[in-house]
């Protein structure tokens, strides 16, 4: 088989190539990023680089020449910073995924499979879900409040007019919960925590000694190693299998989960709102760079069911959610990271 990974270098595509390189069925491996690797060695060597800016409305014939004779594409490309710049944002992430869906379609790809997420659902009420399970029919109306939920929505409508307009075409999407590794540590606190976050904080979270912690109350999430999804992605192009597909690890992390893998001796709830409205301000005064929207993401999401990617292609994670923020937390103080210097830490060692 002959796959193109369209975000190649990033978290989860540099975890996908890993696992495409152990696959006896994969022959060829095309990587599609905008500048590339900047290093050589594993998991970037033997990959077919094509170098191509999916934001930039002339790379569509360059999109469709790179695809032509894929057995399957799998659509990784996804921008969340500069946060402040929405503009900037939708070219890569709404349009730019746009552009793919339809140069696969172009190319003659016999499947397609996307990178939505769990940020992808919510209520058009924007009413909080509950804890049960939910399975892969839960509304994907996304959140108002944030970019990143609403233009995961936004896609989604854009893959169904695409699968519509073109039933030849085998159509899939996972929706995973957070996604975690080693190497993706220093990029992750850049994204979330921002580099004026304390030392000491980061050497507490990193030796497991943090004595307490604050959690937003009610509040959980889900999260999944990224070879584990990498895995994921594997068996959906393997079996060919359509439709949508929730991913996570157990156990859903709330905060006696968090506290364990952080070794944190107890947690401190704090109201939703407080967090929201300390979020706000800081973010405001560029203190941090999360914005409020993630909060807003976090209470709308469900719980997802994972029962249809164990039942449709055998996935099990091999690592639970715990040690998927382990992995992360280890290397939050570190520098260096993945496939170029955009998914590396942008702030001084901490």
């Amino acid at each position: 088989m002959r796959i193109a990974v369209i975000g190649a270098t990033g978290n989860v595509g540099t975890a996908l190539l890993r696992r495409l390189h152990a696959a006896h069925d994969v022959s060829s491996i095309v990587g599609i990023s905008r500048r590339g690797p900047d290093r050589t060695g594993e998991p970037y060597s033997g990959v077919e680089w094509r170098h191509i800016d999916i934001s930039d409305p002339a790379s569509s014939p360059a999109l469709v020449d790179a695809l032509r004779g894929a057995d399957a594409v799998v659509h990784l490309a996804w921008v969340i910073r500069p946060n402040r710049d929405e503009d900037l944002l939708v070219r890569t992430n709404v349009e730019g995924s746009r552009r793919v869906f339809e140069a696969a379609a172009a190319a003659g790809v016999p499947h397609l499979v996307h990178a939505s997420s769990v940020g992808a659902y919510g209520r058009a009420d924007g009413s909080a879900p509950g804890r049960s399970p939910q399975d892969e029919s839960f509304p994907t109306h996304g959140c108002d409040s944030s970019h990143y939920a609403r233009q995961k929505a936004q896609v989604e409508r854009i893959l169904d007019e695409v699968s519509a307009a073109h039933p030849e075409m085998t159509v899939s999407r996972l929706r995973p919960g957070l996604i975690f590794q080693e190497e993706a540590g220093p990029e992750i606190r850049d994204y979330f925590l921002g580099v004026l976050v304390p030392r000491p904080l980061l050497r507490l979270l990193a030796t497991g000694a943090l004595p307490v912690f604050p959690w937003p109350h009610g509040i959980v999430m889900q999260a999944v190693h990224a070879d584990d999804i990498a895995d994921a992605y594997w068996r959906v192009v393997r079996h060919r299998a359509p439709g949508a597909f929730n991913v996570a690890a157990d156990p859903v992390v709330g905060p006696d989960a968090i506290g364990y893998a952080l070794g944190a001796r107890r947690w401190l709830p704090v109201p939703t709102p407080m967090v929201r409205a300390l979020a706000a301000l800081t973010y405001r005064a560029r203190l941090q760079p999360t914005d409020p929207g993630w909060i807003d993401m976090a209470v709308v999401t469900p719980v997802m069911s994972t029962e249809r990617i164990h039942r449709e292609t055998g996935w099990s994670p091999r690592r639970s959610s715990i040690d998927a923020i382990r992995a992360v937390v280890a290397t939050l103080g570190g520098t260096g990271g993945l496939g170029n210097a955009r998914h590396r830490s942008r702030g001084p060692l901490a």
